[in-house]
This record gives C-alpha cells, sequence and structure tokens, in this order.
C-alpha cells in the first residue's frame, strides 16, 4: 500500500487536475469549434493510453461483457463530454466546474428514482439547498457570461456521466481500472470518427493559437490520463468520503482559476450563490463525513 505522504500528493494532485480541467476545455475552444476540440482530444489520447497499457502490461479485453462496459464508460467521457464543450459557449469554467459538483446529487437522485435506493433527511435537505445556490448563480450571472441554456447542458452532462457509472457498476465486467479507461476512450474515438461529418465544415483551417493547443494538450494530458491514474490509485486505497471531499474543494479553486487566469468576473450574487451551493453539498455528505470519523476514531481504539 502507498505511503500516506504519496496518497496525499496524489490527492492534491488530482484536486488541482479536476479544478484546472474546466478553463483548459475553456480554453481549446478558443480558437477551434467546440465539438472539434472534443474529437481531437480523444484522438491524441487514444495512442497515448494505449502506449500507457502496452508500458503497465495490462491486458484489454475483446469479448462482449468487456466491450459493453466501454460503451458504457464511453458515455461518462464522449457521452458526458460533448454537452460539457457545447456548455463552453454560455458558462464560464469556473461554474462548468460549479456544475460538475453536483455529481454526487444526481447520482443521488437517479440512484433513487430508478434503483429505490433510500436518501436521508440530511441528504434531501442538502440538495435543496444546492438548487438555491444554483438558482442565485443563474439569477446573478445573466450579465456575466452565465445563461440558462448552459446551466441546462451542464445538467444533462452530469446526468448523463452519473448514468454511465451506475451502467458500469450495474455490468460489473472483470476489467482492471486502466483497461476500462482505455477502452472507453477508444469506444468514444469511434463515436468522435462518427461526428466529424456533422462538423467538418468547421474543421480547423490553420494552426490554433498557443492558448487553444495548451488546453487541448492539459485536457489530454492531464485530465484524460494522468488524472484517470491518480483517481483510481485512490479509489483503491481511501474511503469513498475522503475522495467525495474533492467535489467540494474543486469548484472553490476552479473559479479562483477562472478569474485569475482568465479574467472571469464574479460578481456578488454569483459568489452568494456559490456559497450557498457548496453549503448544500456539504450538507449532503455530512452524516457520510460523520460516520467515517467515527469508524477512524473505532479503528484507533483497536
Amino acid at each position: 500500500m502507498p505511503s500516506k505522504a504519496n496518497l496525499m500528493s496524489t490527492y492534491v494532485l488530482l484536486i488541482f487536475i479536476w479544478s484546472t480541467t474546466p478553463l483548459a476545455i475553456v480554453w481549446s475552444v478558443s480558437d477551434i469549434h467546440n465539438l472539434w476540440a472534443l474529437a481531437l482530444r480523444f484522438f491524441i489520447a487514444l495512442p497515448l493510453s494505449l502506449g500507457l497499457l502496452l508500458l503497465l502490461k495490462v491486458n484489454l479485453k475483446f469479448n462482449a461483457i468487456s466491450i459493453h462496459s466501454y460503451i458504457a464508460g464511453a458515455f461518462s467521457f464522449i457521452g458526458s463530454q460533448i454537452f460539457t464543450y457545447l456548455a463552453t459557449d454560455y458558462l464560464s469554467s469556473g461554474i462548468i466546474a460549479l456544475m460538475f459538483g453536483l455529481a454526487p446529487i444526481m447520482a443521488g437522485l437517479i440512484g433513487r428514482f430508478v434503483f429505490n435506493i433510500r436518501l436521508h433527511r440530511m441528504q434531501w435537505i442538502g440538495m435543496c439547498i444546492a438548487v438555491l445556490g444554483l438558482s442565485i448563480i443563474c439569477m446573478g450571472g445573466s450579465d456575466h457570461h452565465i445563461q440558462p441554456i448552459g446551466i441546462v447542458l451542464m445538467l444533462i452532462s452530469v446526468f448523463v456521466y452519473c448514468m454511465s457509472i451506475f451502467w458500469i457498476k450495474k455490468i460489473n465486467a472483470p476489467l482492471e481500472p486502466m483497461a476500462q479507461a482505455s477502452g472507453s476512450i477508444i469506444v468514444s474515438s469511434i463515436f468522435a470518427l462518427f461526428l466529424l461529418p456533422f462538423i467538418w465544415q468547421y474543421a480547423p483551417t490553420h494552426i490554433p493559437s498557443t492558448k487553444s493547443l495548451v488546453g487541448l494538450f492539459y485536457a489530454v494530458i492531464m485530465a484524460s490520463l494522468l488524472a484517470m491514474f491518480c483517481y483510481f490509485k485512490l479509489v483503491q486505497n481511501i474511503k469513498a468520503t475522503t475522495l467525495s471531499l474533492t467535489t467540494v474543494m474543486t469548484p472553490l479553486l476552479a473559479l479562483m482559476f477562472g478569474a485569475l487566469l482568465n479574467n472571469e468576473k464574479l460578481t456578488g450574487m454569483i459568489f452568494l450563490g456559490t456559497i450557498v451551493l457548496l453549503t448544500g453539498l456539504s450538507v449532503y455528505f455530512y452524516k457520510d463525513f460523520m460516520q467515517s470519523r467515527t469508524n477512524k476514531k473505532a479503528e484507533s481504539r483497536d
């Protein structure tokens, strides 16, 4: 098992990558059409991920259940990201990150109404507070690159992402995490190929700006590959509640990076809505955090 220092550095790196990825996406589309930037992201990530499989000697299976799992995983990659990239026309990078912070709440709702998983009272209260925060952001951001259609696109993106996770778990294919991710990148790349005829007219006719290229390659190397390693390493070695804390920390950092590096304006209403939304997330996770602390105390006594 990795040392505590190793896990802590991995945890910090993952939070940093996730908090800067929305900004990278926004930069990548500054000089490239949204969906071309998305397609290029997977075309570049494909050979790199396959090279990593060879380097790590991980077997990529192609039986029926594995392919089914790759398709399910692709929904959390290109299926979800299509709506995220389209939302860049309507939302700042910080708000995109904030919307993805709603993933645990969206997953809770899907679990409740699709799989009849019981939610406790604090989770319902947290959801209501988060929705109130989102409403405040919408009201306060109409003049600051925060438009309702972007919020809708991001809600669809988060919904598809969460459904993909449930789908993968239901299939329960006996795959190593790296094989699952690489297989899903293959399927995403195939889907991107089918997308090309519809966006061919927007194909880049010149070398994109440095800003776009930096954003594109950051999304490929850091978000699609390095973050994948960090995430699965942490999944195997720390508690789920500890990992879920990233949901609360990442949006705040993303808002800061957007303001500092992309001149994204933060009005008082947007800031208030953000605080209310993150408070809702904290309330949503409160019982889990308390249970995790109780378990730690019990383990220390033993």
